[in-house]
């Protein structure tokens, strides 16, 4: 596989080198990210969540790729099958990723949009500038996490409010 670096908010990020012709779990995983975390929001709400992910991969607290990222938490063998894992529901990272809920978009207009603008990212068509100032971590306005009072408040973009490590 060939890779390519890119720049994310003075940070070097090393994504895989995606063709056109391709599809590329990369794309497909983080424009699912984007469509069930921040499709109701405009642009900024998109790259913020964007944000989180690309800065997840580049810190060596978290797994390495985007996929890994987006599916981090602790997983199960399959009823069915002991070789295949499955997510513990609510325990993951994204909630959207194990909520037991079917993960193919209904809105499809709406998911190729985000496609489209998630390629045009990770090609490096479009200059990404991560608007968090580093966030590692989100969560809804409505909700108070207690995991909050640890970290370091960044900016608020829609219903997100981002953070990143204390003094990191």
């Amino acid at each position: 596989m060939n890779f390519k670096s890119i720049a994310v908010a003075g940070m070097l990020s090393i994504i895989p080198a995606i063709t056109q012709a391709q599809v590329h779990p990369s794309v497909e995983c983080l424009a699912k990210n984007m469509y069930y975390e921040a499709r109701n929001q405009g642009t900024a709400g998109w790259l913020a969540v964007t944000a989180v992910v690309l800065n997840r991969v580049n810190d060596k607290r978290f797994p390495d790729t985007i996929c890994g990222v987006i599916k981090q938490g602790p997983s199960r063998p399959s009823w069915q099958n002991k070789n295949i894992k499955i997510p513990i529901k609510h325990r993951c990272q994204f909630s959207w990723w194990c909520d037991g809920k079917a993960d193919n978009p209904k809105d499809k207009q709406t998911y190729k949009l985000m496609s489209n603008f998630t390629e045009a990212i990770l090609l490096g068509e479009i200059q990404f500038i991560d608007i968090t100032d580093g966030a590692l971590f989100y969560h809804a306005d409505y909700v108070r996490p207690s995991w909050a009072k640890t970290k370091t408040r960044t900016i608020e973009i829609e219903d997100h409010i981002f953070y990143k490590w204390k003094n990191y």
